[in-house]
């Protein structure tokens, strides 16, 4: 295990960069990636124009059959990685399609990486694929193949404002969202 391993209930602030720009954005409740959803996976996403990555340990809460990671779970992983591969190129969007393949049992209490890219890029529409891979072994678990659509700049920009979403360096934006009342929308 690497010292990036967090088990699913870790609190861990994801990164983002864009055009070699460092993003954050506010605390909030997504299932995967939210720091506030208290019962979700809290997963800490580090994106970049090459895609995205995390590491992390499922502990018995996320099983399906006994010591066995849920598929449910594992898609949710997988299209959170394809996802956020997407707003690693500068834009957000939703999942149209997502296709996985399950490879092998993924078992929980035991640390994995998930990788998520852009594999073809139009003006709305991407193309992502996504692997589970076990972080011991290098094994890969899980495959995805994601289709995503581009939210429209009116959109993209509430959605950004929404989540302060936000250059790390913007010292007078760190400073609101600090301020009592700043931090949860």
């Amino acid at each position: 295990m690497t010292s990036d391993t967090r088990p699913a209930t870790a609190l861990g602030r994801a990164s983002t960069e864009i055009g070699g720009q460092a993003f954050r954005f506010e605390p909030h409740r997504c299932f995967a990636c939210g720091e506030l959803n208290e019962q979700g996976l809290r997963l800490a996403l580090h994106t970049d124009a090459n895609g995205c990555r995390t590491q992390l340990v499922l502990d018995p809460r996320f099983q399906g059959w006994e010591g066995v990671a849920h598929g449910g779970i594992l898609c949710t992983i997988l299209d959170e990685v394809m996802a956020w591969s997407v707003i690693g190129r500068g834009t957000w969007g939703v999942t149209a399609r997502m296709a996985v393949d399950f490879r092998r049992p993924v078992p929980v209490g035991r640390a994995i990486r998930a990788e998520g890219q852009v594999s073809q890029a139009g003006r709305r529409l991407f193309r992502t694929t996504g692997l589970i891979i076990d972080a011991e072994t290098g094994e890969t678990l899980a495959t995805a193949e994601g289709t995503y659509v581009a939210a429209p700049p009116e959109r993209l920009a509430e959605l950004q404002a929404r989540y302060r979403f936000r250059p790390v360096d913007d010292q007078r934006a760190d400073q609101l969202a600090d301020a009592p009342g700043g931090g949860d929308s």
